[in-house]
């Protein structure tokens, strides 16, 4: 398909090129009209950034899901070495194509999608060589979870077809966890295997899955009540219905279990021989590879040292802000008695019971509402989508993050959800919850991930792009512009909001700690024992995250602060001339971007209100 895509983009290209020459040789009085040849140029790579998003997105099944694309809701990725080269083959094309169009002959929107269409090319070839390097099953993500919880939440049944799919997918779990397994076999040859911790985690969240009906007597189990529940709404004829029932109960007994039981051998084998090294440091080539995954989270090229210290830098200076909280309240000691009181007094939490996990998600629902009505003082620039808060869900709680932004369906068949961990609340103090609301929920990634994928005229691969330093910097910062639109009335709150701030800051520390100075874990729990308030049980869950995502940690705080360091040099320059809304939208307007292209968009926008 590339290639017929290339061949008629070039002779629309050529035409246009010929019509030019043609006019100018009849009449060389008269210009051949530049405003044509950018037409053509703009129409034409814009349907080169439709087809070449099509051929990634037949290769990938669930995200063409994810993005309202069903066509391959049959099937599983393939991840294999086979298939990894295909995509690599693939995306030098794309880009050699992309090189083809002129860059000068585009107006200043496309030429910015020309530019994240490069970037994001270029970031990809650089990664391939560390393809092996990470674990594609681990207690934050990956397949083992990725399986059931794309049927349940993603995967649609909206007619018989949907469900027959369902089944196939079922079946055909055994052909794609088994890829999965041997994927893990030639990491481990090479020295990439997770440390020790993880595959407790990893094969009890896989083992749950064999809990209830049809794999034990009893009560359904997830699996099955969820297909149950979404073959139960199509209202088919009882010897349909059961028919479905019948062919997912022996695929779950068949291709689902036997992939599962690979997965399974292949984590319990690697469980004898893991060991407690924890950093990336320890791949090969590990030095580099983790220079390139803080390239890719933060787009900036800061070296790990001067991560490391921006960190610290940002722990000491939240810490003199926690000491004016401190005086607020008029707390007496020190601010580690400060931590020990806010971690430990009861008021700060709701019972760990399904009562208070449910006041937690009411209060959650009433901040999130409280600011939908501020909002539009601050944004001109919203989404259509709704958006849901929501528990994680009990088969993936215990492995799953503190909380999650699930991306609603372009289509709106499905909300954007912020997640809520509630497995225990002392895990989730009441102080913190209203930076939670703000940074998951509104204005943070669901304001920032639904408008990205609503915005007109954007390229879909524009609008699915991802900068993390971007998107989870916009998080950290719709916290803080929290305080800025008049809420945190609760001295407590404030506290919360800067105690999720000094979070952050720590994780450029231990991040840095952990995969360039060969800190244990043991070390990097130790220092968030000692610098912020969290309770062991939060720090430990943490630094294991850090651990299994290198690098993705230090994107918080390096955008947060390069976002903040735009709007106050722009609110300098500007003076009254400053207006929030449309601040907000030229960051908001044109999806994720890295930050270089961030500063550049916001310096034009302050150059034109300047005039």
């Amino acid at each position: 398909m590339i290639q017929k895509s290339i061949s008629t983009i070039a002779l629309v290209l050529a035409l246009a090129a010929c019509d030019a020459g043609n006019q100018t040789n009849k009449n060389e009085t008269t210009q051949a009209a530049p405003e044509m040849s950018e037409v053509n140029q703009n129409a034409a790579i814009m349907e080169f950034f439709d087809e070449v998003m099509a051929e990634r997105l037949a290769l990938n099944p669930l995200q063409a899901e994810r993005l309202g694309d069903k066509s391959n809701n049959d099937k599983w990725p393939e991840v294999t070495d086979a298939a990894a080269e295909k995509m690599l083959a693939l995306y030098k094309e794309q880009l050699a194509a992309l090189r083809t169009f002129d860059f000068n002959a585009l107006d200043a929107k496309t030429q910015l999608s020309y530019r994240i269409f490069e970037i994001t090319a270029e970031r990809f070839l650089a990664n391939h060589q560390w393809r092996h390097h990470g674990y594609p099953v681990n207690q934050m993500f990956g397949w083992q979870t990725t399986v059931p919880s794309h049927l349940m939440t993603v995967h649609s049944v909206s007619n018989k077809a949907d469900a027959e799919a369902y089944v196939k997918r079922l079946e055909r779990v055994e052909t794609f966890l088994g890829q999965v397994a041997a994927d893990m076999k030639v990491r481990a040859n090479m020295g990439v295997m997770a440390p020790q911790f993880v595959y407790p985690y990893v094969i009890t969240a896989s083992e749950n899955l064999f809990k209830g009906a049809p794999f034990e007597e009893g009560e359904d189990g997830i699996i099955l009540a969820n297909f149950k529940r979404k073959v139960g709404t199509l209202n088919l004829p009882d010897g349909e219905e059961a028919e479905l029932v019948e062919a997912a109960t022996a695929a779950l007994l068949g291709g689902f279990k036997s992939g599962y039981d690979m997965l399974i051998a292949e984590l319990k084998r690697e469980q004898g021989i893991a060991t407690t090294d924890d950093g990336a440091w320890k791949f090969p080539d590990g030095e580099a590879f983790y220079a390139q995954a803080l390239k890719n989270n933060t787009t900036t090229d800061m070296s790990a040292d001067e991560i490391h210290q921006l960190g610290l830098d940002n722990v000491e200076r939240i810490h003199g802000a926690m000491k004016e909280i401190m005086k607020q309240v008029e707390f007496e000691g020190s601010l580690q008695d400060f931590f020990a009181f806010t971690r430990d007094d009861p008021r700060f939490y709701y019972e760990n019971t399904d009562a208070g996990k449910e006041e937690y998600i009411a209060k959650a629902n009433e901040y999130v509402d409280a600011m939908r009505t501020k909002v539009p003082e601050y944004f001109d620039l919203m989404p259509k989508a709704p958006m849901e808060v929501r528990a994680v869900e009990k088969f993936r709680e215990n492995s799953a993050g503190k909380a999650f932004y699930q991306r609603s369906a372009p289509d709106g068949s499905r909300p954007g959800i912020f997640y809520a961990n509630l497995r225990d609340t002392r895990l989730m103090p009441t102080y913190q919850l209203e930076a939670l609301a703000y940074h998951e929920g509104i204005p943070g990634h669901h304001f920032q991930i639904a408008i990205s994928q609503e915005l007109d005229g954007v390229p879909l691969f524009q609008r699915t792009a991802r900068f993390t330093a971007f998107s989870e910097g916009w998080g950290l910062y719709t916290e803080e512009l929290g305080k800025d639109m008049g809420f945190y009335s609760d001295p407590y709150s404030d506290f919360g909001r800067l105690a999720m701030e000094l979070w952050r800051a720590c994780r450029l520390v231990v991040d840095t700690g952990l995969h360039h100075k060969k800190w244990t874990r043991e070390q990097a729990i130790q220092y968030l024992s000692d610098n912020t308030p969290n309770p062991l049980g939060d720090n430990i869950a943490a630094i294991e995250r850090y651990i299994v995502m290198p690098g993705q940690a230090t994107a918080y705080m390096v955008g947060k602060l390069k976002i903040m360091e735009l709007r106050e040099k722009a609110r300098a320059e500007l003076g009254d001339k400053f207006d929030w809304r449309g601040f907000h939208s030229v960051v908001l307007a044109n999806g994720a971007v890295p930050l270089s292209i961030l500063e550049e968009n916001v310096n034009a926008w302050v150059a034109k209100l300047k005039g």
